[in-house]
């Protein structure tokens, strides 16, 4: 029992991280109806800088620790805004070449990552709670995925109450629904690009700080992972449906950590083995609502 229990836990606590990352690529697809391959770049350019300043400060307290993230975070929505402005804002309803820019910005940051950290893997500090663990039902499970999971929710109920009761979240809710038919009504919804963009890279900003205290470091190719297992998610849970990619998460990480302790380590093959069932059942996505 606390064999499963370890497995469900941590899982959530993956599927926390994967949420992070999916939530800015879902809402960014379902309004633009663009794939952006430099999402993982936002993930990793917020964790190292996350990282450089909690170097800097070199007290491990958890002062620094939540400063960090909120560097993540700022880091995030600049760099995913400007990155709106400048490259795919000029590309307006040109997709293929919208994902051609992605693509060469994600390729070109990680090479100009690498020549400003180096290749090899950083190993981290943070406050020494995080690398203890706490006994649960005689399961050790390991502190960090409570940040996690506390992290991914915040930014879950901050979106919720985002996209319900402000007026910018109307217009990505009601664009989202139906971008043809929002603009027909006179708004220009190509104002709310940028802000949700700034939404996805901060959300992916912060996932980067806590990807770094999960795996114990940064590097140059931290968003990339991630970013794939972000993408599954995004497309099992629907496409543009938030609450798709929080559903999906779960099921994603969930079922990777227990086909790896009991299936010898086959979590990533039962993962796309699980894309490949919901592509052929329901091709939209579980709770997608438009069909590809």
């Amino acid at each position: 029992m606390s064999t499963v229990l370890l497995l469900l836990i941590t899982g959530l606590g993956l599927g926390a991280l994967y949420f992070l990352v999916a939530s800015g690529l879902s809402l960014i697809y379902g309004l633009m109806g663009v794939l952006n391959f430099a999402h993982g770049s936002f993930l990793t350019l917020g964790a190292f800088l996350g990282w450089e300043f909690a170097r800097r400060m070199d007290d491990g307290s958890w002062g620094t620790f939540l400063l960090s993230i909120l560097v993540g975070a700022i880091v995030g929505a600049t760099v995913a805004a400007l990155t709106e402005l400048l490259l795919i804002r000029p590309l307006y309803l040109r997709h293929i070449e919208q994902v051609l820019v992605t693509v060469g910005l994600s390729l070109a940051t990680v090479a100009l990552f690498e020549g400003i950290w180096g290749v090899d893997p950083i190993f981290i500090v943070g406050p020494e709670w995080l690398a203890q663990t706490t006994d649960i039902g005689g399961a050790l499970i390991p502190n960090d995925r409570f940040i996690l999971i506390a992290a991914a929710l915040l930014v879950l109920l901050a979106l919720v109450l985002f996209l319900k009761f402000t007026r910018y979240g109307l217009i990505i809710r009601a664009g989202v629904e139906n971008r043809a038919m929002v603009t027909a009504l006179g708004i220009d919804v190509r104002k709310a690009f940028t802000l949700v963009f700034a939404i996805g890279g901060a959300a992916a900003g912060i996932g980067g700080v806590l990807a770094s205290h999960y795996f114990g470091y940064v590097s140059p190719l931290i968003g990339g992972s991630l970013l794939i297992f972000a993408f599954i998610v995004t497309v099992i849970g629907g496409l543009g449906s938030l609450t798709g990619a929080a559903i999906a998460s779960v099921v994603v990480a969930v079922l990777q950590q227990f086909a790896n302790f009991y299936l010898g380590g086959t979590g990533d093959f039962m993962v796309v083995v699980l894309l490949a069932v919901v592509l052929l059942v329901r091709p939209t996505g579980l709770l997608g609502s438009k069909a590809s």
